[in-house]
């Protein structure tokens, strides 16, 4: 049996290893092609990028990149690698079937791992209604804009958190209402999917970050749709936003820990009832946040 590694509270079976060979685009003399034969066997094997997490829609995968690596890009996005070569991915909703990361070694050489991101079957609601016309009018934007504004801004602080790296626990617990990603159709024309997962824990219950991390974001007055929201950093492009909170017990700058109290759930902003939505993002990638936790327990 393989040996199982945990990660963001997943069982997976195994480490999935990146070992490719690397031809120089020189000619070799006859002379020099077995000295050089025994110096690739030697570079193959340092050259090992390990994988844990799952390659699948909303998934994220933590790596491990070998000494002498340089840099790394996700397709074509740098990606930011720790002191001690761990370093973070992730797919998005909708990503497609494949993606590629490119490393480059001190030596100059790259390295290209390919990934075959596994679909998922969504919860779509088809609705025999057609979806309301007309888009938002100028009154709502001119309250909104300054609120993407502020949203935008704190997905930017880059804080050097590292609860990236850390088992992610639930930030609260009770029936969860909704599912990530999940869509209604409006007669053949999709709607905006679910960007995370609800958790109807009971107006006032308190909620606790689910990782170490910044608050970059702590909304003292309820925005129009999100109502006070509150948003942290966990590092390396990793954060969180908490959505309807009737209370808000950090401030922004603050550095919160895994299990910390940090809110109460309401139901401020567009919501029908008390509930603590729960989004994550990876960089613009919007990821599903029970595939760190794992089942609530």
């Amino acid at each position: 049996m393989p040996k199982k590694i945990i990660i963001g509270g997943l069982a997976l079976a195994g480490v999935a290893a990146l070992s490719l060979p690397l031809s120089s685009p020189l000619a070799k003399s006859a002379g020099t092609e077995a000295a050089d034969a025994t110096e690739q066997s030697a570079f193959r094997k340092a050259v090992k990028f390990g994988f844990t997490g799952q390659e699948i829609q909303g998934g994220v995968m933590l790596g491990n990149a070998p000494a002498g690596t340089r840099s790394i890009s996700f397709e074509g996005q740098p990606v930011p690698v720790d002191e001690d070569g761990k370093f973070i991915i992730a797919f998005n909703r909708d990503a497609g079937q494949s993606a590629q990361m490119v490393a480059t070694l001190e030596n100059g050489q790259t390295v290209k791992k390919f990934f075959n991101v596994a679909p998922r079957k969504w919860k779509i609601e088809h609705v025999n209604v057609a979806r309301r016309s007309g888009g938002p009018s100028a009154a709502f934007m001119a309250r909104r804009r300054p609120e993407l504004a502020r949203i935008n801004a704190a997905r930017q602080v880059k804080s050097g958190s590292k609860g990236w790296r850390q088992t992610f626990i639930w930030p609260a617990k009770g029936r969860i209402s909704g599912m990530f990603g999940s869509q209604r159709v409006y007669k053949g024309e999709p709607g905006s999917y679910h960007s995370g997962v609800d958790i109807a824990g009971g107006a006032g219950t308190y909620f606790v970050a689910p990782a170490d991390g910044v608050v970059t974001l702590a909304a003292d007055k309820p925005f129009s749709l999100e109502g006070k929201l509150l948003m942290i950093d966990h590092g390396m492009g990793l954060n969180s936003a908490f959505l309807h909170a009737s209370q808000i017990l950090v401030k922004e700058g603050q550095e919160v820990k895994r299990g910390e109290p940090i809110g109460r759930i309401g139901a401020t902003g567009r919501a029908t009832g008390p509930h603590l939505h729960w989004s994550m993002k990876w960089n613009k990638a919007r990821i599903d946040p029970i595939l760190l936790t794992g089942p609530m327990g």
